[in-house]
C-alpha cells in the first residue's frame, strides 16, 4: 500500500513510523526541517528549539518512543522555576515562601489557588467544555484571583479569544504542571536538545525505504477512484495532519470544518546574562509584545550553551503585526535594561497553524481519524485535548495508524 503524509511534524513522523512496517510512505513537508514546531537551529556548539519544549512524568509514550530510538538515556529531569513580571518587578513564585511573600495576592487567595493546584488532576473535565474559564475562575476562586492572575496568561496566549477559552483546557493546564516540589516543576528535557527525536525519526524512517520530501507542500489533493492524488501522485490512502481547513484549502472540499487556530511569534535570543533573576517562566502581567519570557539556561545547563538563551513567546490571530520582531527585541532590552552589546543572536520563528484554540464547545469539532475518505490526526486530534503535548501528538501518530491499517486489512 502507497500511502503519502502531509506533514512532517511529530504526529506525522510517529504514524510514518508505524506505517512503514507494512507499507510504502511519503511524507511531504512544507518547511526545509523536520519536526513542525519541534525544528531547531543549528547554532555553535549547540542546537536550540525554535519554541520551547519539555515534556512530562507521565508521557509513557514518549519514554516508550525514545527507548525505540536509543535516546532514553538523553531524558533528564530538571526543575522548571516560575516567576511574574508585574509592575516592572520580578516576583518569583517557586517556593512556598516566594509565593507568601507575592504582594499581589492575599494569603485567602493563595490557600484557594493552591487548593486548585492540589485538586486539579481530580476534577471532571467533561462538563467544563462548555463553561469559559474565566466565568470558572471568578465563580470558583473570585474576581481578583482571575484579575491578577489568570487574566494575564489567557490574554497572552489567546489574545482577544481569552473570552471563549473552556475551562477544562485552563483545569487540564494547571493537572499537567502540578508536579512540583519547594524548587518548581519536574519536566523533562533530551540532554543535546529534541532534535536528536526528529533526526532519530528520519534515520529510521529512510532506514525503512520511506521517501521524505522536505520544502514540498502539498497544493493539490483529490481523490479519483479508489485512489487519492496528492499534488498529483497516486497514492492508496492519504494522512493529513495539517489543520482542516487547509485541508479545505487545497482539495477546495468544504465538507472539511475549521478549527479554531492560532498563530505563535516565538524569538529566540542569545545574550551574556541572565536578565531574570533564576527564574525559567516568567509570566508577564505588564502588557509587553510577548507573554512570557522563558530563560532556558535557567532550565538546561548554561555550560552546555556558553551563553545565555532567552526565548519571548508571543501568540496571535491571522497575522502577526508588522515589525513584531523589532518591537519585541526593543521591549525586551528596555525592559531588562539590557545594552546591545549584551544580544549575540536573535531569530523570529512564526508558525500560523501553532496550535488549536481550545474554546468552549471544542470536544465536538474534533474530527474523526477518518473522514470523507481521508484520514486526519494531529493537534486537533482528541489525545491532545483538552492541553495539547508531544505525548498527545504522539499517542494521535500511533492511533490514525493502526486505523488506516485496520480499514485497508479489511
Amino acid at each position: 500500500m502507497d500511502i503519502c503524509i502531509i506533514g512532517g511534524g511529530l504526529t506525522g513522523l510517529v504514524a510514518a513510523l508505524s506505517l512503514s512496517e507494512t507499507s510504502e510512505v511519503t511524507i511531504l513537508e512544507k518547511k526545509p526541517l523536520l519536526g513542525g514546531c519541534m525544528a531547531s537551529y543549528q547554532r555553535d556548539g549547540y542546537w536550540i528549539e525554535h519554541y520551547y519544549h519539555h515534556c512530562f512524568s507521565d508521557d509513557r509514550h514518549l519514554f516508550s518512543l525514545l527507548d525505540d530510538l536509543g535516546l532514553r538515556g538523553r531524558l533528564e529531569w530538571l526543575k522548571g522555576s516560575t516567576g511574574y513580571y508585574v509592575d516592572g518587578k520580578v516576583h518569583p513564585l517557586t517556593s512556598p515562601m516566594e509565593i507568601v511573600r507575592y504582594p499581589h495576592l492575599s494569603f485567602i487567595d493563595k490557600a484557594r489557588l493552591g487548593v486548585l493546584t492540589l485538586r486539579a488532576k481530580r476534577i471532571d473535565l467533561d462538563p467544563l467544555d462548555e463553561v469559559p474559564a474565566g466565568e470558572y475562575i471568578r465563580t470558583h476562586l473570585g474576581e481578583r484571583i482571575y484579575t491578577s492572575f489568570f487574566e494575564p496568561l489567557l490574554r497572552s496566549k489567546f489574545g482577544d479569544r481569552r473570552d471563549e477559552v473552556s475551562a477544562a483546557w485552563l483545569i487540564s493546564r494547571i493537572a499537567i504542571r502540578s508536579d512540583r516540589g519547594v524548587e518548581g516543576e519536574r519536566l523533562g528535557y533530551l540532554n543535546g536538545g529534541w532534535h536528536l527525536l526528529i533526526d532519530g525519526l528520519e534515520e529510521r524512517l529512510l532506514s525503512k525505504g520511506c521517501t521524505i520530501g522536505k520544502g514540498t507542500p502539498a497544493t493539490s489533493l483529490e481523490q479519483i477512484g479508489e485512489k487519492w492524488l496528492v499534488n498529483g501522485q497516486a497514492y492508496d490512502a492519504v494522512l493529513a495532519t495539517i489543520p482542516p481547513q487547509e485541508i479545505k484549502r487545497i482539495s477546495g472540499d468544504e465538507g472539511f470544518a475549521s478549527i479554531p487556530y492560532q498563530g505563535a511569534a516565538c524569538m529566540t535570543i542569545g545574550l551574556d546574562r541572565d536578565v531574570t533573576n533564576g527564574i525559567y517562566w516568567l509570566n508577564m502581567k505588564d502588557k509587553a509584545p510577548y507573554g512570557a519570557v522563558v530563560t532556558h539556561t535557567n532550565f538546561a545547563p548554561r555550560s552546555r550553551y556558553n551563553e545565555d538563551v532567552v526565548y519571548l513567546a508571543s501568540y496571535f490571530a491571522g497575522e502577526p503585526t508588522p515589525g513584531l520582531k523589532e518591537r519585541m527585541l526593543t521591549d525586551f532590552k528596555r525592559r531588562f535594561s539590557i545594552p546591545d552589546e549584551a544580544i549575540h543572536w536573535s531569530e523570529l520563528a512564526v508558525e500560523h497553524f501553532a496550535g488549536p484554540v481550545y474554546t468552549t464547545g471544542f470536544s465536538r469539532l474534533i474530527p474523526a481519524y477518518e473522514e470523507r475518505g481521508l484520514y486526519l490526526a494531529g493537534m486537533f486530534s482528541r489525545p491532545n485535548y483538552p492541553e495539547r503535548s508531544m505525548e498527545g501528538s504522539i499517542i494521535a501518530g500511533l492511533e490514525v495508524a493502526e486505523k488506516i491499517r485496520g480499514c485497508h486489512d479489511d
